[in-house]
């Protein structure tokens, strides 16, 4: 696939499949293209070439077949993501964010906050639910996302420097309930990082470097 801004290309000739159980870690310098890539592969935003297919129990879904809406559905259903600092809602408690997804679906209230308290406490969590995001530390925020990507049981966990604002021993615990709680459980994991312990912990290894993938590597 490629992708252009303007006279620059930010993906060129990338070719990529990421199996179920699966996690991959992208890797490369600052403009690499690694952002680029995760946007693509979670519809986000379309390549100027080629195609993007997702494979669910109902047939191949291809992302730029669908409208924008279309597309919206199956990232609120099928994927759940994973950022720096969580990129979580700070006005609201750590229940109400993991609970944000169900009830974007139509899922009463009770039933998508009795579902977010069992996900919190599954991730070490319990007792502190009713907590804004602002009185967790970074390790307990990051499960706070990993408990929200979880809410719909996405097919594919997408997770873009999910360590890069914690301290090594907080990074390695992250990273170890994310591997658990995703490829552990046969969902796939896209990660984007630059830390190479944490690339280390994944299946396989892609680097980019001018937007073409350099170099793979099987763990």
């Amino acid at each position: 696939m490629r992708v252009r801004y303007d006279e620059s290309v930010a993906l060129d000739g990338v070719d990529l499949t990421v199996g179920d159980g699966e996690s991959v870690a992208i890797m490369g310098p600052s403009g690499s293209g690694k952002s680029t890539l995760l946007q693509v592969l979670a519809g986000i935003i379309s390549p100027d070439e080629g195609t993007v297919t997702l494979l669910t129990p109902d047939g191949a879904r291809e992302l730029g077949g669908l409208s924008d809406a279309a597309r919206s559905a199956l990232r609120l259903r099928e994927y759940g993501f994973v950022f720096q600092q969580g990129m979580l809602i700070p006005e609201l408690t750590a229940a109400e964010n993991v609970a944000m997804p169900l009830l974007l679906t139509g899922v009463r209230k009770r039933t998508a906050m009795a579902r977010a308290a069992s996900l919190l406490r599954e991730l070490g969590l319990a007792g502190l639910e009713g907590r804004r995001i602002g009185q967790l530390s970074g390790g307990q925020a990051q499960r706070v996302a990993i408990a929200r990507a979880r809410a719909m049981d996405a097919r594919v966990v997408f997770a873009d420097e999910p360590t890069g604002a914690l301290d090594s021993r907080t990074a390695s615990e992250v990273m170890g309930v994310l591997l658990a709680e995703t490829a552990a459980q046969g969902r796939a994991l896209v990660v984007v990082t630059h830390d190479e312990a944490v690339a280390s912990r994944c299946s396989r290894v892609i680097r980019l470097s001018d937007g073409r993938i350099v170099e793979t590597a099987a763990r």
